[in-house]
């Protein structure tokens, strides 16, 4: 399949928001696979030029995008030809790799979990070391790193308007979820023709919860297939890795994404076994693990996994 390279820029960087109206920057066939690379924060964040490489594009993008609503840096559009409303985006992740050698994190006053606790803004700056991946915390901790995308998501419906990237929702977007690394599958809802795929918000790595607001946030470069499929449908973003099936819902409650996305693990474990539904509901007790993906994003996340072993037909 033909191969597409897509680099951030001013010209195909959009910051903040995701918007049905936005012009794509590439046009791709389905099944095609492409390279996106991607920059993460504004000015305030940026360390010092003479200890980190920062990438060359940073300033420009920071001079010349606009920040149309508060959110992230994302590279795209991508349209994906034949993709149309009703069917679903699959989004194979096949590759993550860090973009530079620096990363950071942010503690604000009045945001995260913990929004009375803490009464100053601070910034880090985190030396990522891309040889051992693993990050040197200020106090001597080497973390060690796995990477992936905090927002992978296509454009929402046309009547949502211009909606902020900060909150996830059913198009995807600051999915924020840590099992989302090489090797994943993304299934995405489409609402508009060509889907318009966009990502960004590197995480060099991440806890489920992400509770003080950030990740280590950094530049990365990925490596996707993009393929349109027309004989699913999704209302929520669904996800696979190579050994297990994940739904996922978002939600200002936490105890309303448990309910989301268990229905829907019930219903993939009737899809493709044939239990019942109550057999589905046990083996869910018994099997599926409630994960909370992150409580920092305005609509909260909940992810429920079930190792694919269990989908064998009884």
């Amino acid at each position: 399949m033909p191969h597409h390279h897509l680099p951030s820029s001013p010209e195909t960087c959009h910051w903040g928001f995701f918007d049905a109206k936005l012009k794509p920057v590439m046009t791709i066939a389905s099944g095609d696979e492409v390279t996106v690379e991607t920059v993460s924060g504004g000015p305030e964040v940026v360390p010092d030029k003479s200890k980190f490489h920062v990438p060359p594009e940073l300033t420009d993008i920071h001079t010349k995008c606009e920040r149309q609503l508060q959110g992230h840096i994302l590279t795209g559009p991508i349209a994906v030809e034949g993709a149309e409303p009703g069917d679903v985006l699959e989004v194979d992740i096949l590759d993550v790799q860090l973009r530079q050698d620096w990363g950071w994190n942010l503690i604000r006053p009045l945001s995260g979990t913990l929004p009375d606790d803490f009464h100053e803004t601070r910034i880090l700056n985190i030396p990522l070391d891309r040889d051992r991946m693993v990050g040197r915390m200020p106090w001597g901790l080497d973390l060690p790193l796995a990477p992936f995308f905090g927002v992978m998501g296509v454009a929402p419906p046309p009547g949502w308007g211009r909606i902020t990237s900060l909150i996830p929702r059913a198009m995807g977007g600051n999915l924020d979820n840590k099992e989302l690394g090489a090797g994943g599958k993304l299934y995405l809802p489409v609402f508009v023709p060509g889907a318009l795929f966009s990502c960004g918000d590197g995480h060099g790595v991440q806890g489920d919860g992400e509770v003080c607001i950030n990740a280590i946030e950094t530049g990365l470069i990925g490596r996707f297939r993009l393929t349109v499929r027309d004989d699913m449908r999704l209302e929520w973003p669904y996800a696979e890795t190579p050994t297990h099936v994940i739904t996922m819902a978002f939600d200002p409650d936490l105890d309303d994404c448990v309910v989301i996305a268990l229905r829907d693990m019930i219903k993939l474990i009737c899809r493709r076994t044939n239990l019942s539904r109550e057999q589905a509901y046990t083996l869910c007790s018994l099997a599926a693990d409630l994960r909370v993906t992150q409580v920092v994003n305005g609509n909260k996340g909940i992810h429920v996994m079930l190792d694919k072993k269990y989908l064998a037909k009884q």
